[in-house]
């Protein structure tokens, strides 16, 4: 998946849970955690695999339960001893959220999953080190990307991620823009405040 999918399959998430929770949307705050912790796992993983070879992928480290997990719980206990259990929870829900998207992306483009990096360094994964450095594979896979927007063959799976990214985008708006400075929030016109 890529950075703004992560994101927004994060909020999805924890925008139904704040609803279902509180009956409130999300709080800036909590938020803004959020979109951390969607990132996370390859803030971590893909600089340390790509640019200094210290991972054997771009999907190991941070990608994995065992990393995951106790990092989640630990948010979770220290929200709620600081008495902002909204924080612990975007935390998790963002980090373990990104997980469950890099499972469900490869089924979702009709390829096979692999789940072993959940499970590193128990289960070895491929390494996809190789002599280009972090913009240079990036550049590479953006690449890609935009040639499997042009397939015929993905047009059906392109609209429903568009409808996805656009569904969220319009129900971030419906929550009052959180993340954003109140400020800027208030010049926005947004038909659910």
């Amino acid at each position: 998946m890529w950075p703004w999918e992560h994101l927004a399959f994060g909020y999805l998430t924890f925008s139904a849970y704040s609803r279902v929770r509180t009956g409130r949307p999300p709080r800036s705050d909590a938020v803004v955690v959020l979109g951390v912790a969607t990132q996370l796992p390859d803030l971590v993983d893909k600089p340390l695999a790509w640019s200094l070879a210290v991972l054997p992928s771009g999907h190991s480290l941070a990608h994995s339960l065992l990393t995951a997990l106790p990092l989640s719980a630990l948010a979770l206990v220290l929200a709620y001893r600081a008495r902002r259990t909204d924080i612990g929870v975007a935390f998790a829900i963002g980090y373990l959220s990104h997980l469950a998207g890099d499972v469900i992306y490869p089924i979702a483009v009709g390829k096979e999953p692999f789940l072993g990096f959940l499970f590193w360094p128990l289960v070895p994964v491929p390494s996809d080190q190789s002599t280009l450095g972090f913009i240079a594979r990036f550049r590479r896979y953006f690449g890609d990307y935009l040639t499997y927007l042009d397939d015929p063959a993905v047009q059906s799976f392109l609209a429903l991620e568009l409808g996805l990214l656009l569904g969220v985008f319009f129900l971030w708006l419906f929550d009052g823009m959180p993340g954003v400075p109140r400020k800027i929030a208030r010049q926005v016109p947004v038909i659910g405040r």
